[in-house]
């Protein structure tokens, strides 16, 4: 179902360039979200990182508009006075009639100014909106709702907030209003049924319906065009916040959502083609090493297999330098994160690498929340047992140490027979004698609360995969999110995705993904979908996307089974690179970092704020889209060196081999191939001097990209 497109993310290089003059001196910016300093989901990440370049641009101008949350004021935001006299008067007269409205700063990077709602204490308009909302556009809300009730209360202050700083302006003003989601949408309707000068935007990070029906294990994308919406909203219970949705998509001046495959969805669902897309992004200084990533790779590596080694006592019957660390993580949504098919490909991982006789060994994290009770007592000897372990080697090498220090200072070479007595062999002997154990590794790390109804371990229960010795695939279910003061896996998030070898993240319903754009960020190859929206942007930047470490499923076109087969395809052939091609493949992930860096990205809602603004003020702001005839976007080419696996060798790269581990017979240069990549896309998007943006055009006005097979 192809989804005819006004701008994408495809043409980075067919942005319109806007004429320089274009000011930006009385235009306010006020960005609405329910999760602005209130971290409920991946829209907190969107903002939160996006903060920074947007405040760039708009500087003092730049307003985020959220709910109160005492507890995350408490720790994230500093409480101050307002700085622009309009805004002043605008909280000081809704203060005055009866609301609670707080301003300050954002304690993230870029400070930017917060106006935070108190939506509970305006509780006692409920009804009386809610019947305004009922004759304004027969949208009715039950009362049991509570998501939806907050929704009413949020809107219904932020379209007063908005209609109030109009009228306390001396001058029309030119108000630019991005609402994130259906939690802020109400207040978008409000606005544009007020009539208030205010040029909206409305972005979707994924629809309502379309989370449901997936859920449901609904057959989505081949049926879009088949859906009854308003039956299958309603027979969800969810019809009225359906309508808040959709009410929003077709009111808003300029509709956006984060990715192709949302747009898509968004068109059928929401009966609206977005007119732009603004794929996320993020901050990549945050997450870069300069050149140092691949020894944090290393350094993160050996703390994970620390954790191995304790899980693993006793049945540590595997090379861990030979050991492959996989993960998946992410909320606990076992079909559409794609954990089913994840665990299906391991088995059949299983099998391959037994048949071939491997001396690879994998280990699957899952790192996905879910209920539990406690640590496991199992996990936690094992931890207890590795670290008795290596006292008990410090002990020995200490006796060992005075012994040859002792013999070296009279002169004398040590007798290696006398360097260690009974007693260094009795300690080691209980150490090794308390390594025994009498059942097999855990797969859970923690007691779970619904073990025999739990979708993972049920699975692992059916693929019989219980990390015994045979396996050559060993699993470890944590669930629960990471954390550096863990007593078990004491590593934050960031550091145990710089330790793994590979991301795998196949899901079926995924708007953008950000846990795969960590990975690349961090030079760590992951395994995405074509139903993604990161999956789909990396094919239409990237000739070859395996060759940079972007294994690509097709969950599109392909059934079940088929995906798996590819997915098992797909591990395998990771799991037959040698060391060296592993190290190759991390470079070029990491180059891919300036991809996905918001300098780059945010162009797009740069261009949303535009469009938005010529519709609302045609007076003032001209825009004048036009539609490149063919895609021009910047494509990485396919690397002309080493091969990223032995199933993917060209005649321009030389064949795996056993002297390839050896530096002296590579025909690798990364400083050369680097450079090579660097040519295929442009720099980092420059925001201008505050007043004037510059769009599309490179400071020589000339398109430096070029598109390379």
């Amino acid at each position: 179902m192809p989804l005819a497109r006004s701008l994408s993310v495809t043409s980075l290089s067919g942005l319109d360039e806007w004429d320089e003059e274009f000011e930006l001196e009385d235009a306010v910016l006020f960005e609405i979200a329910w999760e602005v300093a209130n971290k409920v989901g991946g829209i907190y990440t969107v903002i939160q990182t996006k903060a920074r370049l947007t405040a760039e641009e708009w500087g003092e101008n730049y307003f985020l508009v959220g709910p109160y949350v005492e507890s995350n004021v408490r720790t994230q935001v500093e409480l101050i006075e307002p700085t622009n006299p309009v805004l002043k008067r605008t909280i000081d007269k809704m203060n005055s009639s009866g609301c609670k409205v707080y301003f300050g700063r954002w304690l993230i990077e870029g400070s930017p100014y917060v106006i935070l709602i108190d939506v509970g204490f305006t509780a006692w308009s409920l009804d009386r909106w809610k019947s305004e909302l009922w004759d304004m556009c027969a949208i009715g809300v039950p009362w049991f709702d509570r998501e939806a009730n907050d929704a009413v209360l949020f809107g219904f202050l932020t379209a007063w907030l908005l209609g109030e700083y109009a009228a306390q302006s001396e001058e029309p003003p030119h108000i630019v209003a991005q609402f994130h989601e259906w939690l802020a949408g109400l207040g978008l309707v409000l606005c544009r049924h007020r009539q208030l000068p205010v040029a909206t935007i409305f972005t979707t990070h994924a629809t309502l319906l379309g989370r449901y029906l997936c859920a449901g294990n609904v057959d989505f994308y081949n049926n879009l065009a088949q859906f009854n919406v308003d039956k299958e909203a309603g027979d969800r219970q969810i019809y009225h916040r359906y309508c808040l949705e959709r009410a929003a998509a077709h009111c808003t001046h300029v509709f956006t959502t984060v990715s192709q495959i949302t747009a898509i969805e968004a068109e059928y669902l929401l009966n609206r083609k977005p007119d732009i897309v603004t794929p996320n992004g993020l901050n990549v200084k945050k997450f870069s090493a300069m050149h140092e990533f691949q020894n944090l790779h290393a350094q993160s590596k050996s703390r994970i297999q620390e954790f191995v080694r304790g899980h693993f006592y006793g049945n540590l019957d595997f090379n861990l330098d030979k050991c492959l660390f996989l993960f998946i993580a992410g909320r606990y949504e076992f079909s559409n994160k794609g954990a089913d098919i994840f665990l299906e490909a391991l088995a059949r991982l299983n099998y391959l690498l037994r048949v071939n006789h491997s001396d690879v060994t994998v280990i699957a994290f899952f790192i996905m929340p879910a209920r539990t009770n406690n640590f496991n007592v199992e996990t936690l000897k094992g931890q207890a047992v590795r670290k008795q372990l290596w006292d008990t080697a410090q002990t020995v090498k200490e006796h060992f140490g005075k012994k040859l220090y002792e013999s070296l200072l009279v002169g004398q070479l040590p007798d290696v027979s006398k360097m260690l007595d009974k007693e260094d062999f009795t300690i080691m002997k209980r150490a090794i004698f308390a390594t025994q154990r009498q059942c097999q590794p855990p797969v859970c790390t923690h007691n779970m609360l619904e073990d025999s109804s739990d979708p993972i371990l049920n699975c692992v229960r059916r693929i019989g995969l219980f990390n015994s010795s045979a396996d050559r695939v060993k699993i470890i279910f944590h669930p629960e999110f990471l954390s550096s003061t863990s007593p078990l896996l004491p590593m934050d998030y960031e550091e145990f995705v710089r330790g793994c070898h590979l991301g795998v993240f196949p899901s079926y319903y995924e708007p953008w993904g950000y846990t795969p754009a960590e990975c690349t960020v961090m030079g760590i190859p992951s395994i995405s979908t074509n139903l993604s929206g990161f999956g789909c942007f990396m094919e239409e930047h990237i000739a070859d996307p395996s060759a940079y470490g972007i294994y690509i499923l097709d969950r599109r076109y392909k059934g079940v089974d088929e995906s798996c087969n590819q997915l098992t395809s797909f591990l395998f052939q990771f799991c037959k690179q040698s060391r060296r091609q592993r190290i190759i493949q991390r470079n070029r992930t990491e180059r891919l970092s300036d991809l996905l860096d918001w300098r780059y990205l945010g162009r797009y809602y740069i261009a949303a704020r535009h469009m938005a603004l010529a519709k609302a003020f045609p007076d003032t702001y001209a825009y004048d889209p036009h539609e490149p005839a063919s895609a021009s976007g910047f494509r990485y080419p396919r690397p002309a060196s080493v091969p990223p696996s032995p199933a993917l060798s060209r005649h321009s790269s030389p064949h795996h081999s056993e002297a390839e581990d050896n530096d002296e017979d590579e025909r690798y240069d990364e400083d050369l191939e680097a450079e090579k990549d660097r040519v295929n896309i442009r720099q980092p998007y420059n925001l201008p001097v505050k007043g004037k943006a510059v769009l599309g055009a490179d400071e020589n006005g000339e398109d430096e990209a070029s598109e390379k097979n």
